[in-house]
C-alpha cells in the first residue's frame, strides 16, 4: 500500500519545484507573489489533511467493524463538507486579499499582480482539496494505486501545462493556476466517478445521523488541523533562529530542510498507508495485531532512516559542493549533513505514531505529540545548541530534539494503547457479564 502513495507524493513535490522555476522565469515580482500565497495555502492543505485524517480514521474503522452502508454514506458526507468547509475558506480568503496582504507587507506595486493570480489560485486550491477528498476515501478502502496513480498523472499534466499556459498563451503568472486547475480538474473527473461506481460514496445522507456524524469528523479533525499548522510555525521560528547566525547560515539551513523533504518521504507515505490498515484492525478488535503491524513499521522506520542517515554522511561533501559555491554556504551544509540526517529515525518514529494515533482514535494524544516534538523536544534544544556551540551547537541541537521526539512519542503511542486496550476489556468484561 506504500509503494503507489511513495511515487505519488515525490510527483507532487516535483510538480511544484517545477511550477516555482517555470514562474522564476518570469522575474522577480511574480516569484514574490508566488511567494505570499504560500502561507495562505498552508491554512488551505491543514484543513484538508485534518479532514483526509478524520476520514480515514473513521472509514476504515467502520469498514472494519462490517458496516459497509454506513461508510459509504460517510464517505458522501466527507466529499460534501469538506468541499463546502474550503469553499468558504476560499471565498474568505478573497474578500479579506487586501487587508492579508498589507499584513504580510506585500509591496503596493505587487497588488495588481498578486490580484490577477488570486482568483485561479483559490480555484486551483478547491480543486485540490476536493480531489484530495477522493484520495482519503479511496485509500480508506485500502486502495493506493488509484490515488498514487492519478497523483502522478496530475502532477505530469501540471507539469507539461505550466510552458504553454504561461508562456505559449502568454497568461504569464495566472497561467500557472490555469494549469493546476485544469489537471486537478481532470483528476477529480477521473476519481469521483470511480468511486461512485465502486460505491465508496453515497449521498443520501438524511439516512446517515448527521449530529453524531459531524461530532465524529469535529473530534478528530479538530486536532489534525492544528496539528499540521504546528511544523509550519515551528520552521518560521527555527529560521529565525539559525538568522542570529547570519544569510549564509539561513541558505544552509534552507538548503538542508529542503533535502529533509526527500529523505523522509517514505515515512511520509507510511503515515499514509497504515492508517486504513489500523482502522480496519481496530473495527474487528484486533489490538494485538495493530501493536505487530505498528513495531514492525517502526522497526522498517528506524532501519531505512539510520541507512538515509548515514548515506548522507558518507556524500556531505560531494552535495555541499553540488548546491552551492559558496565557501561558507558549503561548509554549514556539510555540517548539517553529518549531523541533522543521522537523527531521521527519530523524528521518522514521531511521524508515524501521530498518524497512528489519529487512526487508533487518540486525536488529542496525536496533537500533544506534535506539540511536544517542536515546542519541548527541537526548539529549545536548537536555541540551547546555539547558545553553547553556535551554528554547530545548533545543528547538534536538532539532532538531539529529532531523536528525544521520537522516544517520546514512542512511550505517549504505548501508553495510549495500554489505556485502549484496557478499555476493550473492560467493555467485554461488562458485555460478558450482562
Amino acid at each position: 500500500m506504500t509503494w503507489p502513495m511513495l511515487f505519488g507524493v515525490l510527483s507532487l513535490m516535483t510538480f511544484q519545484l517545477a511550477d516555482s522555476a517555470f514562474i522564476g522565469q518570469l522575474g522577480r515580482d511574480p516569484l514574490a507573489a508566488l511567494g505570499f500565497t504560500l502561507p495562505m495555502q498552508q491554512l488551505v492543505i491543514g484543513l484538508q489533511v485534518g479532514l483526509g485524517i478524520a476520514t480515514t480514521a473513521i472509514l476504515s474503522r467502520t469498514l472494519g467493524a462490517g458496516d459497509e452502508r454506513r461508510a459509504e454514506r460517510l464517505g458522501g458526507l466527507v466529499v460534501t463538507v469538506g468541499a463546502a468547509m474550503v469553499l468558504v475558506l476560499c471565498l474568505a480568503l478573497w474578500l479579506l486579499r487586501v487587508p492579508i496582504m498589507n499584513l504580510l507587507g506585500a509591496d503596493a506595486a505587487l497588488l495588481p499582480l498578486i490580484r490577477s493570480y488570486w482568483i485561479p489560485w483559490l480555484v486551483a486550491a478547491w480543486l485540490g482539496a476536493t480531489l484530495y477528498f477522493g484520495y482519503s476515501v479511496s485509500r480508506s478502502h485500502g486502495n493506493t494505486k488509484l490515488p498514487g496513480t492519478l497523483m502522478v498523472v496530475t502532477s505530469l499534466l501540471n507539469i507539461a501545462l505550466d510552458p504553454l499556459y504561461i508562456f505559449v498563451f502568454g497568461w504569464g503568472l495566472p497561467g500557472a493556476a490555469l494549469a493546476t486547475i485544469t489537471a486537478f480538474g481532470f483528476g477529480c473527473l477521473v476519481i469521483y466517478p470511480r468511486l461512485l461506481a465502486r460505491g465508496w460514496v453515497r449521498f443520501d445522507l438524511r439516512a446517515l445521523a448527521l449530529g453524531p456524524a459531524l461530532r465524529q469528523l469535529g473530534g478528530i479533525m479538530g486536532p489534525a488541523m492544528v496539528s499540521q499548522l504546528m511544523p509550519p510555525l515551528s520552521a518560521m521560528l527555527a529560521t529565525a533562529l539559525v538568522a542570529g547566525f547570519g544569510s549564509a547560515a539561513v541558505a544552509a539551513w534552507g538548503l538542508g530542510t529542503r533535502l529533509d523533504f526527500f529523505s523522509i518521504v517514505v515515512v511520509l507515505t507510511l503515515t499514509m498507508s497504515m492508517p486504513p490498515m489500523i482502522g480496519r484492525l481496530l473495527g474487528a478488535g484486533d489490538i494485538d495485531q495493530i501493536a505487530r503491524l505498528v513495531r514492525l513499521g517502526v522497526r522498517f522506520v528506524v532501519a531505512w532512516q539510520l541507512a538515509i542517515g548515514l548515506i548522507w554522511l558518507a556524500i556531505s561533501g560531494v552535495v555541499s559542493e553540488l548546491f552551492t559555491t559558496d565557501l561558507t554556504v558549503r561548509a554549514i551544509l556539510q555540517d548539517y549533513l553529518v549531523r541533522v540526517p543521522l537523527s531521521y529515525w527519530g523524528l521518522g518514529v514521531c511521524m508515524l505514531m501521530v498518524s497512528v494515533c489519529n487512526a487508533l482514535g487518540l486525536a488529542m494524544r496525536a496533537l500533544l505529540i506534535s506539540t511536544l516534538r517542536l515546542f519541548l523536544c527541537f526548539l529549545p534544544l536548537l536555541w540551547v545548541g546555539g547558545q553553547l556551540a553556535g551554528m554547530t551547537g545548533l545543528m547538534t541541537g536538532a539532532l538531539a530534539g529529532n531523536l528525544f521526539a521520537g522516544a517520546m512519542a514512542y512511550t505517549f503511542y504505548q501508553a495510549g494503547m495500554a489505556h485502549l486496550t484496557a478499555a476493550r476489556r473492560q467493555a467485554a468484561a461488562s458485555q460478558a457479564s450482562s
